[in-house]
């Protein structure tokens, strides 16, 4: 299922975490188990969104290995136009997170 633009505008306004913008490529592995490569645009402690060649629908989920931090599982939250937005399975503490940040920033 995708969403229109207003409805993205209206999740992000409601949004209770705040994201770092990032430019970071990660390895992934989709619902399918193939490997793709996602261009992550922001992170949080709780989710990420990334650019994604692939079609995935809402609900599905994937591995995404993140540095600092190895591999977690993200659920498809929603999918536009070659972007996705994905929550992950469990938050990643904060002194992890800012590992990974640093990481991520570094590049």
């Amino acid at each position: 299922m995708a969403y229109s633009g207003a409805q993205l505008a209206m999740a992000a306004d409601r949004r209770e975490v705040d994201r770092d913008l990032v430019d970071y490529r990660a390895r992934a592995f989709g619902p399918d188990a193939r490997a793709l490569t996602l261009q992550i645009v922001n992170i949080s402690t709780h989710g990420l969104m990334a650019r994604c060649d692939a079609a995935y629908q809402v609900g599905e989920r994937m591995r995404v290995t993140l540095p600092a931090i190895g591999v977690v599982v993200a659920e498809i939250r929603w999918s536009l136009g070659g972007r996705i937005g994905c929550n992950f399975e469990r938050a990643i503490d904060r002194a992890s997170y800012y590992e990974l940040l640093a990481t991520m920033l570094r590049r």
